[in-house]
């Protein structure tokens, strides 16, 4: 029987590489949590307000709007 070159071999994580992994992971996932709240706090531009109030409630639906004919 033959045994499998080193180059066959798949390198597995040690405890530390999967800590440090873990740690990589969680502090991307504080930065985005971080970034997302300073979006959602900033004001919504007037010119989109805007857009908004001109395509209020009259605007009619384009094709399909859930309506029978």
């Amino acid at each position: 029987m033959t045994q499998p070159s080193d180059s066959a071999k798949t390198p597995t994580a040690s405890g530390a590489d999967l800590e440090e992994a873990r740690l990589r992971q969680q502090a991307i996932g504080v930065k985005l949590r971080h970034m997302f709240d300073q979006v959602i706090n900033e004001p919504v531009p007037d010119e989109f307000l805007d857009i908004l109030r001109n395509a209020g409630p009259s605007s009619k639906p384009v094709n399909g709007g859930g309506e029978r004919e």
